[in-house]
């Protein structure tokens, strides 16, 4: 049994493409899509029609993520509700322009999915963890955490989020973060997958790296419009498919309440944070 997991594509096409190819001639017996197939990249119509084509004709797995509620947010015009909020969340909005016509389609995606493969035990698949879709994984995270976040543990527990690759152990649970294929934060641009083989009753994890055209993904931000429509904060989400590290939590932490408050202009706030980088690299 081989089953591929893709997560946080984020809207890069072309690293899709990259990790399909690979994905295609690796042949898997199941593929599992670990949710935030959009938005925080320039072409989420183009990603999730490919990976909604997919489920319908192939039997992909797919689950959402909190990129996808985030989507589902904008269109009920929730925490838009100031031009300082609508600001700053601009690049959900340019996602949600993009799917205006496949709310339902997201609305109905599940939050988690669940198998038994042959006898194997569970193989269950949420995008972050039990706690919360934003709860994250990391390489970091405790075992006394971990066993909390996948509780009640099954034989398997596939995730993603954090956009950092992991492979672990916990009392007889493999836990596997597929990482990013889109957008990692662990400081390698690259594409990342997981393959996932079931063989001789034993379930074995590994983490795929995989090199794509990183400069037409940049070129990307400009012809799909994301450049010009989501806002000054899409600068940021350049600089986080270039360097590999998360830029917009940083900003953030630093810069969000301040632009809230008026104390700053988002504007300006992106250029003081680019011009005066705080301490790399900030997972």
């Amino acid at each position: 049994m081989k089953i591929a997991i893709l997560t946080d594509i984020h809207a890069n096409y072309r690293a899709l493409e990259a990790v399909l190819d690979h994905v295609e001639r690796w042949h898997p017996d199941q593929v599992f899509v670990a949710g935030d197939i959009v938005n925080r990249g320039p072409r989420s119509a183009d990603c999730f029609h490919l990976i909604e084509q997919k489920r319908q004709n192939e039997n992909w797995q797919v689950i959402r993520g909190n990129h996808e509620d985030y989507v589902l947010m904008a269109a009920e015009k929730k925490n838009y509700d100031t031009p300082r909020l609508r600001e700053m969340y601009q690049i959900g909005i340019f996602t949600y322009q993009q799917l205006r016509d496949e709310i339902d389609t997201l609305r109905a995606m599940p939050e988690r999915l669940s198998f038994d493969f042959n006898g194997s035990g569970e193989v269950r698949m949420l995008h972050a963890s039990m706690i919360h879709n934003r709860d994250g994984i990391y390489p970091e995270t405790t075992d006394e955490e971990l066993a909390e976040k996948i509780a009640p543990a099954p034989r398997v527990f596939i995730t993603g989020h954090t956009h950092r690759p992991l492979i672990r152990t916990l009392n007889g649970t493999l836990v596997v973060n597929a990482g990013s294929v889109g957008l990692p934060f662990d400081g390698d641009n690259r594409a990342c997958y997981a393959q996932l083989t079931l063989q001789n009753g034993e379930w074995q994890a590994e983490i795929i790296r995989l090199e794509y055209d990183l400069q037409a993904a940049l070129r990307d931000f400009e012809t799909a419009g994301f450049a010009e429509n989501g806002g000054p904060l899409a600068d940021l989400v350049r600089l986080e498919l270039q360097t590999g590290l998360s830029q917009l939590y940083p900003w953030m932490v630093r810069y969000r309440d301040p632009v809230l408050n008026g104390e700053i202009s988002l504007e300006d706030a992106v250029r003081e944070f680019l011009q005066q980088p705080i301490e790399r690299p900030y997972w």
